[in-house]
This record gives C-alpha cells, sequence and structure tokens, in this order.
C-alpha cells in the first residue's frame, strides 16, 4: 500500500503521524515529499545509501569581460533579475527564472545559462526501514518534479527490499507538491484539526483528492482543543461522504517526542495515542 498523509495546512501534526505509523511495526518505505522544508530526516537521521543531484532548472550567468553594458537585456528581463552596475550588469540569482530571453538577445554573448544543481534527493536506511528524502536548494523550483522523483525511488527501493508498504509524508497546503504527492496512490489521509483554519484548508485539500479520483481519509488531531469545531469537522465528512478515520487528542508528549528525535511510539509506548494510532493504521489497512 502507498498511503500519502497531507495537510491543508502546516501544524497540524502530519509529519508526527507519519512518524508514528512509520514505527509502529514492521519494516516501510518513508518517503518525505515536503521537499521545500524536508525535516523527517532531523527525527530518524538515517544513514545515506545513495545522493543523487536534482537539476530543477537553470540560471543566467554573467560573463563581465564580455558585457559591454549595452542595457538590453535590462529592458527586456520581465523578472527583475537583472540590475544596473558601474561597468556591466548585475543578475541576481534569486530573482533569475531561468527562462533564457538574456541569453539569446545578448548581442556579445556575455551570458550563458548553467543549470540548477544545488538540489538532492537522498535514500537510505533508518531504524524501521528504507527512507528517501529530497532537498530543494532555496530559491530553486519545480519541487514538484523532485516528488516525483522521491515517489519513484521509493517505489523501486520496496520493490528491491520486498517491503510491502509505502508511507509519503507530504507538503502542507495544495499546490504542486501536494498534487504530486497524492497522484496514483492508494490511500490518502488528511490531517486536519479544530481550528476554524483547520476546517477551511481541510476543506481544500478534500478538492483536490476527490479531483485525483480518490477518497480521503480524515484524521482529527488534537480533536479535543475545541470540540465543537471537532463536532463541526465530522459533520462536514459524514455530510459529504468523506470517512473520519479517526481522532487524536492534543497531548504534550507527541511535542516532547520530537524534541527528542523519536516517534511517540518510541518515546512513551505506555501512551494510549499509541493504540489510537494502532486502530487508525489496522483500519486503513482493512478498509479496500
Amino acid at each position: 500500500m502507498e498511503l500519502a498523509i497531507i495537510s491543508g495546512k502546516g501544524g497540524t501534526g502530519k509529519s508526527s503521524i507519519s512518524a508514528a505509523f512509520a514505527t509502529l511495526n514492521g519494516k516501510v518505505v518513508l518517503a518525505d515529499c515536503d521537499v521545500d522544508a524536508a525535516n523527517l530526516y532531523l527525527l530518524f537521521n538515517p544513514y545515506h545509501d545513495e545522493e543523487e543531484v536534482y537539476i530543477s532548472g537553470h540560471k543566467a550567468i554573467l560573463n563581465p569581460s564580455l558585457c559591454t553594458n549595452c542595457g538590453l537585456c535590462l529592458e527586456h528581463c520581465r523578472f527583475d533579475a537583472i540590475t544596473e552596475g558601474k561597468e556591466t550588469v548585475m543578475i541576481s540569482e534569486t530573482l533569475c527564472d531561468g527562462c533564457f530571453l538574456c541569453s539569446r538577445i545578448c548581442p556579445g554573448n556575455a551570458i550563458s545559462m548553467v543549470p540548477n544543481d544545488k538540489s538532492r534527493m537522498y535514500s537510505g536506511s533508518f531504524r524501521n526501514g528504507k527512507m528517501v528524502y529530497g532537498r530543494l536548494a532555496p530559491g530553486e523550483e519545480n519541487s514538484g518534479k523532485l516528488v516525483t522523483m522521491v515517489r519513484n525511488k521509493a517505489k523501486s527501493i520496496a520493490e528491491e527490499s520486498g517491503f510491502e508498504h509505502i508511507i509519503l509524508d507530504g507538503p502542507p497546503g495544495i499546490g504542486c507538491p501536494a498534487i504530486s504527492t497524492i497522484t496514483g496512490v492508494d490511500k490518502v489521509i488528511i490531517v486536519t484539526e479544530p481550528t476554524i483554519s483547520g476546517i477551511s484548508d481541510m476543506q481544500r485539500a478534500v478538492a483536490i483528492v476527490q479531483k485525483s479520483g480518490r477518497t480521503p481519509y480524515v484524521i482529527i488531531n488534537k480533536c479535543d482543543i475545541n470540540d465543537d469545531m471537532s463536532d463541526q469537522i465530522k459533520n462536514w465528512c459524514g455530510g459529504n461522504s468523506i470517512p473520519v478515520a479517526g481522532t487524536l487528542p492534543f497531548d504534550p508528549a507527541m511535542v516532547k517526542s520530537m524534541v527528542n528525535s523519536l516517534s511517540i511510539n518510541e518515546y512513551d509506548p505506555e501512551n494510549s495515542i499509541n493504540e489510537s494510532i494502532r486502530n487508525i493504521w489496522n483500519n486503513l489497512l482493512n478498509n479496500k
């Protein structure tokens, strides 16, 4: 089973739940698809067997010895990446969109395009199986393509290792990385919280999952911080035929486990929240 865990907003506890699922019992392949802000590697400290370069696009590089400071590139750049200097123009690596226009129109061939090659994909072993994650360098783009690269690697590792389950810890929001995470998976979980923004963003996440042809399962995390809001989520899900896979109470031990680089199962195995997490996991496996 390839299971994607997403959330309409950040801070719902998605990664904490992903970590708990990954350390329940059997070996799994865990993939951190939040490539813009990967953090599960901090929790599990995997051993890196492989490191692959990810080319996210291109950027413009200026050869000052060839630049005549004619200003043609400055005039045509629509991303404000080129500014006027004393002797030559200057190109901002962060603002450059890699559109190739400046390199094509430069009369002195002073501008060339080079690949953005600072992003990486890592794969290796962690204490409960195999792990894959990507890290998109600051200012680089095409995060959805890196997510696809991470997923393909996770599938390959699962086949080679004979692991039955792949857990995808997706990014928050409903952008390109989230869509790349849920496309073609077996099941999607949306982790929400009983707040106004939690409900609104959960509804947006439900919409993109349904457009992908899947019925999402909802987990209400920190359900006891606002019982009325939790009831609203349950009623909305019931009225829209969205299964609520389970609810989890607020527990400071969840935070403490993250601080100690452990899942809640590992940090506090006697905590009653672990039974709830296991029941949710078993229900997902048994619900075809």
